[in-house]
């Protein structure tokens, strides 16, 4: 299946559920306590992140996604802070603020890539339900799914009522439940239990045939559309009524911890229904997701950068047009590997032998090449009324196409000069007979440390004669 990573910025999506705010301590451990046998920890480092259904919000906001977040918290220090840490994101907030009950809040004291306790503040109490449901109604405009993330403290105790209210809006509500009794999720769009979760529900599955016969007889009894079951290292089972199930094998490489996955599943999951993908290749999108969060410590998201990356490395994609504030980040992230980044630019109309073994020399110089491409009215500034033959949307795709071009960004002005003012790549590179002086935007490369270099073109290749040629 080809994943695609859909432009999350024109979607919303709402999310409701069980608000934590995770604190992670950091420190170094040489001794034992003369009180009791337990490591001292010389704590030097505080983190607060977002926990529960607000890791769900972050998430979806590190995608891009709007993302407005429904929930409960204490009349609290902890409850500011997880709110400012989340309107920080550009998430909206709408918190019911409760005097008989504190934030809940999960402390963990790590060392040495350990987690050594955890300390829960948490007074799990059902709440009123029409209150959920009444923010939940006024919050559905222009929402393209809602989230529902039960963790078990209380906030979703009508969870039955809101999935209603999806329904009568016609917005997918997709559910992350909690405990064994799953009907009273009955008619929601879509649930994500793990194995383990669905297991206690349905019974020990010891085939997947067993797997998926149980998955479709509990979609049937509760009037689901779909069940999505993540099965750690197994990777997942999707199955919507009525379709053959599709397994998706995982995608973690290296495993650091798995805290927080299922809320980068579910959030993906649905950033990408919101943005009009179908469930399978959302499902694809969500399965790539969580096998990048699980290489980060404690609570994670993934950026549409990342999972770019992660498509190019496996083949299967993370290249072709991008924006330039997403190729910002996937550079920033490819300088944090240590890897070289190389750039070039043209118009790149009519491609031909010439200009592919330039490329493949320019990108033998790096590890990531940057092909930035004149649009269509600089071409005609530069070329003439008559040019180009290709439109800047061909020229883009077939450079993408390239085995040795990682991305494509286009320019509109006559020349790149503050595009790689922006990029200041590791080396600049020309093709013809240039004085680096000469070329755009290499004073701005070399005062940053970079490099210019110009290599020849291939003799023999022209777009131009290829065109006189073809008029001929």
């Amino acid at each position: 299946m080809t994943i695609r990573i859909p432009d999350f910025s024109k979607t919303h999506v709402v999310v409701a559920g069980d608000v934590m705010l995770d604190r992670y301590l950091f420190g170094s451990t040489g001794r034992i306590s003369p009180e009791a046998p337990v490591p001292i920890v010389h704590v030097r480092e505080t983190d607060n992140r977002p926990g529960g259904a607000a890791n769900v919000a972050v998430n979806l906001a590190s995608l891009g996604v709007s993302t407005c977040l429904l929930g409960v918290v204490g009349e609290d220090m902890a409850g500011d802070s997880l709110e400012s840490i989340l309107g920080q994101r550009g998430i909206i907030c709408k918190f019911a603020r409760a005097k008989d009950r504190p934030t809940i809040t999960k402390t963990r004291v790590q060392s040495r890539g350990q987690q050594l306790i955890r300390l829960d503040e948490e007074n799990a109490m059902a709440l009123p339900g029409d209150a959920m449901a009444s923010m939940l109604r006024e919050s559905l405009d222009g929402a393209g799914a809602v989230v529902l993330s039960d963790y078990g403290k209380g906030a979703l105790s009508d969870v039955r009522g809101l999935i209603e209210a999806c329904r009568a809006a016609g917005i997918p509500a997709l559910v992350d439940p909690k405990g064994t009794d799953f009907s009273k999720y009955r008619g929601a769009s879509l649930m994500t239990p793990n194995q383990s979760e669905f297991e206690a529900v349905a019974g020990v599955c010891a085939t997947d045939e067993e797997l998926v016969g149980r998955a479709a007889e509990l979609i049937d009894e509760l009037d689901l559309d779909a069940l999505l079951i993540t099965r750690s290292e197994k990777g997942m089972l999707l199955l919507e009524a009525g379709a053959e199930p599709v397994f998706l094998s995982t995608q973690a490489r290296e495993v650091y911890d798995v805290t927080g996955a299922g809320d980068t599943v579910i959030g993906t999951l649905a950033g990408a229904l919101a943005s009009g993908q179908d469930l399978a290749a959302a499902a694809a999108l969500a399965n790539l997701a969580a096998g990048l969060v699980v290489r980060k410590i404690g609570v994670a998201s993934v950026t549409p950068g990342e999972l770019s990356v992660a498509l190019h490395q496996r083949g299967q994609g993370g290249r072709g047009l991008v924006g330039l504030e997403e190729l910002l980040a996937m550079v920033a992230e490819s300088r944090q590997r240590n890897e070289r980044v190389i750039m070039t630019n043209g118009c790149f109309d009519v491609l031909h032998a010439g200009h592919v073994a330039y490329l493949e020399e320019a990108k033998s110089l790096g590890d990531r090449l940057i092909v930035a491409v004149n649009d269509d009215d600089s071409v005609r500034r530069l070329k003439g009324e008559s040019r180009p033959i290709n439109g800047l949307e061909d020229r883009l795709l077939v450079l993408a196409g390239l085995a040795a071009v990682d991305w494509v960004v286009p320019f509109s002005e006559d020349t790149p000069a503050a595009l790689i003012a922006k990029i200041l790549p590791d080396v600049l590179v020309k093709g013809g007979d240039y004085n680096p002086d000469e070329i755009a935007g290499a004073k701005e490369v070399l005062r940053n440390g970079g490099e210019v270099r110009v290599l020849p073109f291939r003799d023999g290749h022209s777009s131009s004669r290829i065109i006189d040629r073809l008029r001929d």
